[in-house]
């Protein structure tokens, strides 16, 4: 990394889906700081967390859990605080971005979008509120798709504008308890996920032409974000969208 945020050292972070993708560079970065770092997820990550206790001598907690099950998922947001203490920062980082024909969504793809993209968000920020202390910052993964209208992923691009709202909505309400409320809005980060699914050449080409910055954007490029919005070195925003996309999307 290339800063130092000197009170995330020993603070306690929740993070969803942090075994893989954009998730697992924000665990090891929160790692590297020296926080203490609590995940959730779907599938095993015991591989990670091995990995991550060599390389940085702070072994993260695990713990399996479908975040659509919300009782499931406040219960290890309840586990993560009796082994690390309150929370300092949640980052709500899980997602599904499958793609869909508009004309072809069913009710149970919307209900099941909406579940992962959007219920599941409001949930765990609802607990984090309760199990923060006197003070906390929430980070909640937005997507630039919701600023460019994006064809073909309807449900997820509905969820995306529903979270910007939710994390201005939620910086006003609790803004008095000390808890800071913001997003970021990453560009197409090309994951394993998007390079096996639908990160053709010619697709990547013409994004990039999109782009100010003529590089493809890596899970690490969301890090130091994260961070800054985690640490006190962002102490007076709140309610705000910081978009990270090589200049897709601004202002002007």
């Amino acid at each position: 990394m290339s800063a130092t945020f000197h009170d995330l050292k020993d603070a306690s972070v929740f993070i969803t889906g942090g075994g893989n993708g954009i998730g697992a560079a924000l665990t090891e970065g929160f790692l590297a700081q020296g926080a203490k770092v609590a995940f959730v997820g779907r599938s095993d990550a015991s591989a990670f967390v091995a990995a991550m206790d060599k390389a940085y001598g702070s072994r993260p907690l695990f713990i399996q859990c479908d975040i659509t099950d919300t009782a499931a998922l406040q219960a290890a947001m309840e586990q993560a605080v009796g082994a690390h203490g309150p929370f300092a920062a949640l980052v709500n980082n899980a997602a599904n971005d499958m793609r869909y024909d508009a004309m072809e969504i069913t009710p149970e793809v919307w209900d099941d979008s909406q579940a992962v993209n959007f219920k599941a968000y409001f949930f765990a920020c609802q607990k984090a509120a309760e199990l923060m202390a006197d003070k906390g910052s929430i980070i909640n993964f937005s997507s630039i798709t919701y600023m460019m209208g994006a064809a073909g992923m309807v449900p997820y691009v509905s969820a995306n504008a529903g979270i910007t709202g939710m994390t201005r909505a939620l910086a006003r309400e609790w803004g008095p308890k000390g808890i800071r409320v913001n997003a970021i809005a990453p560009g197409w980060v090309f994951t394993e996920k998007q390079e096996t699914m639908w990160a053709t050449p010619e697709a990547k080409a013409a994004f990039l032409e999109k782009q100010c910055l003529k590089e493809f954007i890596q899970p690490e490029d969301m890090v130091g974000g994260t961070l800054f919005l985690a640490s006190d070195a962002s102490a007076m925003m709140t309610g705000q969208v910081m978009v990270i996309d090589a200049g897709v999307v601004h202002a002007g």
